[in-house]
């Protein structure tokens, strides 16, 4: 929370450059329960008809025996889990690296996510900014870690914001 008056205070989203520390985990919450639903909603909005999606009949005769969840809804659910400490204060996401998908999600699953300080810098051109890159694990609720991927942000200074508050 920030003060920015007299007995009122405003919520704030994510961490500044100082804040990041190599070897830090920050563990995300709260989790998301995926759904069918979510996944068929998602799949169809993003034009993936594959059937193991969308065909519960289809998939039912799959290895499986049942839809599979979606991994663009996984990743982006995994992605938006961590937003509220690791790139909150983001200028800009610079990039994401080895997306891996290690075991299978589905309908009714609760997934979770954290995230490791694997490096920071300071920028060497953007004075007042730092890069910062974390890995993001995400991790079901019987503790299968099902995806992994790298992530790089470009993210501001407290005394840069400070000199140049974002009032909303």
């Amino acid at each position: 929370m920030r003060q920015v008056g007299p007995n009122r205070f405003r919520g704030e989203i994510g961490l500044y450059f100082e804040d990041f520390e190599v070897g830090h985990i920050y563990e995300h919450r709260p989790g998301r329960t995926l759904t069918d639903q979510d996944n068929i909603q998602f799949s169809l909005l993003t034009m993936n008809y594959h059937p193991m999606h969308c065909d519960a009949h289809f998939a039912g005769q799959s290895e499986f025996g049942k839809l599979l969840i979606n991994s663009g809804l996984t990743v982006a659910t995994v992605l938006g889990m961590s937003v509220p400490e690791v790139s909150g204060k983001a200028i800009a996401n610079l990039g994401w690296e080895e997306i891996k998908l290690m075991a299978p999600v589905f309908g009714g699953d609760t997934i979770y996510a954290e995230s490791e300080v694997l490096e920071k810098r300071e920028s060497k051109s953007r004075p007042g900014q730092g890069i910062v890159k974390v890995r993001t694990l995400g991790v079901k609720h019987d503790g299968t870690v099902f995806m992994s991927f790298d992530r790089t942000a470009l993210i501001k200074s407290r005394a840069a914001d400070e000199a140049n508050p974002t009032n909303y």
